[in-house]
């Protein structure tokens, strides 16, 4: 064999990268439930320029410094966590395991972090939530509002009771973005799923769409596209959780937010999945962290703390976020990728490769706390800050 050519991968070999894991997802996912998790809007530059946007940030590490103990964990809304990584939320994990939701987030606990749980769960959130604490684990509930406020404060009650610690408000969603390989696939819930906590409300279903995504027609007839910053004092009012807003690429937005009341906010376009061409997160993270601290969320005894998601796919991903100033990432799809091909233990598996990764990155960077990361460590590829 030349030299200059790599053996080809043993294709029994245990994953090596999250990549790894999608493509080994990519083999055993229904076409149609793959390309859900993975698609984007229109032509996906939003969704690849995601990932390539943390690629085009260097590490400008320090050396000859004492990284023979590595600290990881940090806080997110009080709440100890053991690594700066949160689970995303994402719609119908059963398309991908039958176990769900309860798996996703008992994986979530396992690794001693946050689940957030979608709106558009295939599992009620009585369930996830009682999966989640028998690890010891805590979720968090992402919401959309409904056109018909009544359900709306019926499910903000409902999540409240079953224990969830806090509302994450998607507000870049007032319709659902154009999603090419949905339209072309007539994306439906297979027999027997449903969007499982509004089944009471008579909302479970995603009506027939013969020529289009079933979740869009959800989205356009169910959803209220008339959400305006004064709604989110409104649901401040509903509820005793901390409000986080999720869906901002903007520091005039993130100011707002912080005038609104919001606990946090997390930096995020949806995964690429709402309006193709806007910014990639990692372009935009420092412009908003700047944002909240000057409107005030960024001291006192409970600061506004700022999430990022969007294309994390490696340790040093996580480290490059929180040197621009985010709490913690949200990792999505990958999680969907590890219960596709192993369930809870696969889904547990990919937030221990990010935790191995982080941990090497920091001993790498010359910095063994993530308390100690700074905006000095980071540099755009070229040399620019």
């Amino acid at each position: 064999m030349p030299e200059d050519r790599a053996p080809a991968s043993d294709p029994g070999a245990p994953p090596v990268t999250l990549d790894d894991l999608e493509s080994a997802a990519r083999e055993r996912l229904a076409p149609l439930a793959f390309d859900y998790y993975a698609g984007g809007a229109d032509d996906e530059e939003t969704l690849r320029e995601n990932r390539a946007a943390w690629a085009r940030i260097r590490l400008r590490y320090r050396v000859l410094v004492d990284v023979s103990r590595r600290q990881l964990a940090t806080a997110a809304l009080g709440r100890p966590i053991s690594l700066p990584v949160v689970v995303a939320p994402t719609a119908f994990h059963a398309l991908a395991h039958p176990e769900g939701e309860a798996a996703s987030a008992r994986a979530a606990a396992a690794a001693g972090t946050v689940f957030i749980l979608s709106t558009l769960s295939n599992t009620p959130v009585e369930d996830v939530v009682r999966a989640a604490a028998g690890v010891g684990g805590a979720v968090w509930f992402q919401l959309y509002v409904y056109r018909d406020r009544a359900v709306t404060r019926d499910l903000v009650r409902r999540v409240e009771a079953a224990g969830v610690s806090a509302l994450v408000l998607t507000v870049d969603a007032p319709l659902l973005g154009r999603r090419p390989r949905d339209v072309r696939n007539r994306f439906r819930l297979p027999e027997g799923l449903a969007v499982a906590n509004l089944v009471p409300a008579g909302m479970g279903a995603l009506p027939e769409a013969p020529s289009g995504s079933g979740l869009a027609a959800y989205f356009a007839s169910l959803l209220d596209p008339a959400l305006t910053w004064p709604d989110v004092e409104w649901l401040r009012s509903q509820t005793r959780l901390p409000v986080v807003v999720k869906g901002i690429v903007r520091g005039d937005d993130a100011a707002l937010a912080v005038e609104h009341g919001a606990a946090g906010v997390v930096v995020s376009n949806h995964g690429g999945r709402q309006l193709d061409t806007a910014p990639a997160t990692a372009d935009v993270l420092a412009e908003v962290v700047d944002a909240v601290a000057a409107a005030g969320g960024g001291g006192g005894d409970a600061p506004v703390e700022v999430f990022v998601d969007g294309g994390v796919r490696r340790g040093t991903d996580v480290v490059k976020a929180l040197a621009l100033g985010a709490r913690a990432v949200l990792v999505g799809r990958p999680i969907l990728w590890g219960l596709a091909t192993g369930g809870e233990a696969g889904a547990r598996r990919v937030l221990e490769m990010l935790r191995e990764e982080m941990d090497l990155a920091l001993a790498l960077c010359g910095c063994p706390t993530v308390g100690g990361l700074g905006r000095d460590l980071v540099a755009r590829a070229g040399g620019g800050r």
